[in-house]
């Protein structure tokens, strides 16, 4: 006898393989070169009706939380929150349950550190449990980088582009230092810098959703 959890999980991994979800969000570079995602709000709204639907429901549960605090360029605080995270996938016909686990990690300079990195762990239980493509973010087996004589950033520079990214206090704020970054990363052509650039800016853009 089949559990229907795995039932479920399988009728709404169909249903977003037809649909997927919006990739309504983008920011553009300079360059040419643009970024999609997708935030917290675009999982629910995609995954709600679905889960309502195939009679599934997602719990959360935290197993551990870590918190450092470093300063920021200007002088302020910023906090690097990890949390590891498992989600309970429990079917309402029979009870039968599956449980996935992840790990969320975000950058705050206010209180908001812990929510994003619970925001970022939930997505990603939910893209990989339902195999939900994710534009913009290219499979590492098809990652190819060709090594010139351009020499990578530096750490220090990189965390002072990262933490200004981090500590930006409005959009627009936010889209100068991220294209700031992103222009000093591909002056040095280091594609491993402006991966985590990408990933920054993701991050930060929560705490506006």
């Amino acid at each position: 006898m089949v559990m229907n959890v795995y039932e479920a999980i399988a009728a709404i991994t169909a249903s977003l393989s037809k649909v997927g979800i919006a990739k309504g969000r983008k920011t553009q570079q300079g360059g040419g070169a643009s970024f999609s995602f997708r935030g917290i709000d675009d999982v629910l709204n995609a995954l709600s009706p679905l889960l309502a639907e195939h009679k599934l429901c997602i719990f959360p549960r935290i197993t551990n939380r870590a918190s450092v605090e470093r300063q920021t360029k200007s002088g302020g605080a910023l906090f690097y929150t990890t949390v590891n995270a498992e989600f309970d996938f429990v079917s309402a016909v029979d009870g039968s349950k599956h449980t996935a686990a992840t790990i969320g990690e975000a950058m705050d300079s206010g209180d908001k550190s812990t929510n994003k990195a619970m925001s970022i762990a939930y997505k990603y239980a939910v893209f990989l449990t339902f195999c939900v493509p994710i534009e913009g973010t290219p499979d590492a087996d098809g990652e190819v980088y060709e090594i010139s004589g351009a020499k990578p950033l530096d750490e220090s520079t990189l965390t002072d582009l990262l933490n200004n990214i981090a500590d930006a206090g409005t959009k627009d704020d936010l889209l100068a230092a991220f294209k700031l970054a992103c222009k000093v990363a591909k002056d040095a052509n280091d594609e491993r810098a402006l991966e985590r650039i990408v990933a920054a800016k993701d991050v930060a853009k929560e705490g506006f959703a």
